[in-house]
């Protein structure tokens, strides 16, 4: 069941993001090293995603849906629409890493996309990383039918 975000829920969700991440922080730190990692997640590998989730959700409440399975938070999903566009966008979501369930992630695309559509968007984007860590999302959105990408590259390095 996809349902709205209640502030009860916001617990749960920090745990999910922070575990489903957890295989993405570990390339990320081997592939920026510890500096840069540590710069860029201040709270450390274990805690950063679940309290930049936390940020969004605190000031976008009715930006989040949570997919629910007997009364169990089993995935959430955050969102925008229109930023000055036609163009809705999912942003940070992800399924209990451990709750043994698959289509979680396809609900909440489906349900979401819908909740564009009823709102006058024409298109919808979401932005992953080409990494291995990330195939497993790259799979879900492909499956979700996103079928057009850009590819982009960030660089860093590191200043005495």
């Amino acid at each position: 069941m996809i349902r709205n975000y209640q502030p009860s829920d916001l617990e749960v969700i920090m745990d999910i993001a922070n575990r489903a991440w957890r295989e993405i922080r570990r390339y990320s730190r081997q592939a920026l090293g510890d500096r840069i990692s540590g710069l860029l997640h201040t709270a450390g590998d274990d805690a950063s995603k679940g309290l930049e989730v936390k940020t969004w959700i605190e000031n976008n409440p009715d930006c989040v849906r949570v997919c629910e399975e007997n009364g169990r938070i089993v995935g959430f999903i955050t969102f925008r629409m229109g930023c000055g566009s036609c163009i809705g966008e999912i942003m940070n979501n992800a399924a209990d890493p451990e709750c043994g369930m698959k289509g979680i992630g396809q609900q909440m695309y489906r349900d979401v996309l819908d909740l564009f559509r009823a709102n006058g968007m024409k298109a919808a984007r979401v932005v992953t990383g080409l990494d291995d860590a990330h195939a497993p999302a790259r799979r879900a959105y492909e499956r979700a039918g996103f079928d057009r990408s850009l590819r982009f590259i960030t660089y860093y390095k590191e200043l005495e």
